[in-house]
C-alpha cells in the first residue's frame, strides 16, 4: 500500500476530496432519522488506491450510508477524534461536543493542521493532521506540543501524545493534556509543536469546556501502611468518568514513594468493569512529604448506571526508569516497593 501511495504525486486530490464530500453529503441525507452506531475500525491508506477505485467509491458513497459513514471517518477528510478507538472521543465527535478548528500552517514542506480540540472534566485533547512533502522520522515531533492557558504556562500538567501513521508522509496525532488546577469554562489555548529540524508551528484558539458535567463530591479518606489517600470527587460526562484524588507518604527517598502508583478498579452495580484509560500524576513537595494529584480516567457510562464501586490499588511497575537531575536516563529498581490493599467504597450517582 505504501508503494501505491507514493505514486499519487500527480493525482488530483482536491477534486477527489470534493467529490467524496459530495457523495457523503448525499448519503447523509438518507440517514436522517436513523440511529448512528459508533464506528471503531481504523481506516488507513484508503486514498492510496483511490486512483484505481475512485469511481466505485464515489458511486457507493451516494447509495450506501454505511460506506459514507466510513469515508467520513478517514482522517484526511473527517475527524481525528471520530476515527479514534477511544469511546469518549467518539462520543464527543458524534454528540458535536468538539471545537472544530481546521487551521493549517506549513513550514519547511510540512503542513500541520489543528483539526479539533476538546475540553472536558479531565483533559484538553487535541487532534492533529500532519502531511509532509518528504518522509519523516518516527519521533520527528518528540513528545508533542507545549501549551499555554490564557497566555500562561499551567502550574502542573501531565498527559500523553501518540501518532498514527497513515502513510510514509501523512500521520494523525492525538495529545491529551491533564491539568490538575481548576480550569475556566472558557480560555485561550496556545499550542506550539516543534520539529526535529527546529521548526515551530504556533496555534492559538479560544476553547469552551463541554457542558453537562456531573460532579459528585466524595471526600473518601483512608490510610494504609503510611499511604494517605483522599478521593475528592467523581466527575461524569458524555466523554467519560474521572476519579480525582490526592495521596501522600512520608518517605525521604523520592523513588520509594508509592502514592504516585495509585490507580482504581471501577465497576457498576451490575459488576460491569469500566475501561481504565489511566491519567497522569503530578507531585509537589509539601514539608516532609510529597503530595500527588491526579484524575484517573475511564470510559463513559450510560444512564442505567446508578452506582460505582471504586477499589484503589497500586500499579507498581516491574521495570523501567526515568531521568536523573542531569536529564540522563537511569534504570530504577521497583522490587523494594511493598504492595498494599485498600478498601473499596461506593459512590451513588444522582
Amino acid at each position: 500500500m505504501k508503494e501505491q501511495f507514493d505514486h499519487l504525486d500527480g493525482f488530483p486530490q482536491d477534486e477527489v476530496r470534493l467529490a467524496i464530500r459530495t457523495g457523503i453529503a448525499q448519503a447523509q441525507e438518507q440517514m436522517d432519522g436513523k440511529v448512528k452506531t459508533p464506528y471503531k475500525r481504523k481506516i488507513t491508506y484508503l486514498l492510496s488506491c483511490v486512483a484505481a477505485v475512485f469511481g466505485l467509491l464515489f458511486i457507493s458513497a451516494q447509495y450506501s450510508p454505511a460506506i459514507a459513514t466510513s469515508l467520513s471517518k478517514i482522517p484526511l477528510i473527517g475527524s481525528v477524534f471520530g476515527d479514534s478507538d477511544l469511546m469518549g472521543l467518539q462520543n464527543a465527535y458524534q454528540e458535536g461536543l468538539i471545537d472544530e478548528i481546521g487551521e493549517t500552517q506549513t513550514i519547511n514542506g510540512i503542513s500541520v493542521t489543528l483539526n479539533e480540540v476538546l475540553s472536558d472534566q479531565s483533559n484538553i485533547t487535541i487532534g492533529l493532521i500532519i502531511e509532509s512533502e518528504r518522509e519523516l522520522g518516527e519521533h520527528y515531533f518528540g513528545a508533542g506540543m507545549d501549551i499555554t492557558i490564557n497566555g500562561k504556562l499551567p502550574k502542573a500538567v501531565s498527559g500523553s501524545y501518540g501518532e498514527e501513521m497513515i502513510s510514509s508522509t501523512t500521520r494523525t496525532a492525538i495529545q491529551m493534556i491533564g491539568i490538575t488546577e481548576e480550569m475556566p469554562d472558557q480560555f485561550e489555548l496556545g499550542l506550539t509543536l516543534k520539529g526535529e529540524k527546529g521548526e515551530k508551528w504556533h496555534f492559538s484558539t479560544p476553547i469552551k469546556k463541554i457542558k453537562d458535567i456531573k460532579t459528585i463530591p466524595v471526600q473518601h479518606e483512608q490510610t494504609v501502611d503510611g499511604i494517605q489517600l483522599k478521593v475528592t470527587e467523581v466527575s461524569i460526562s458524555k466523554t467519560g468518568v474521572s476519579v480525582s484524588f490526592e495521596s501522600s507518604e512520608k518517605v525521604d527517598d523520592f523513588d520509594k514513594m508509592r502514592g504516585q502508583y495509585i490507580d482504581f478498579l471501577v465497576v457498576d452495580q451490575d459488576g460491569n468493569k469500566l475501561t481504565n484509560l489511566s491519567g497522569g500524576v503530578t507531585g509537589e513537595r509539601m514539608k516532609d512529604a510529597i503530595v500527588y494529584k491526579s484524575k484517573k480516567q475511564f470510559d463513559p457510562i450510560d444512564s442505567k448506571v446508578t452506582e460505582l464501586t471504586i477499589t484503589p490499588y497500586l500499579e507498581i511497575p516491574s521495570s523501567g526508569g526515568g531521568a536523573d537531575e542531569n536529564g540522563q536516563y537511569i534504570e530504577k529498581d521497583y522490587s523494594g516497593l511493598k504492595d498494599v490493599k485498600f478498601e473499596p467504597f461506593t459512590v451513588k450517582i444522582p
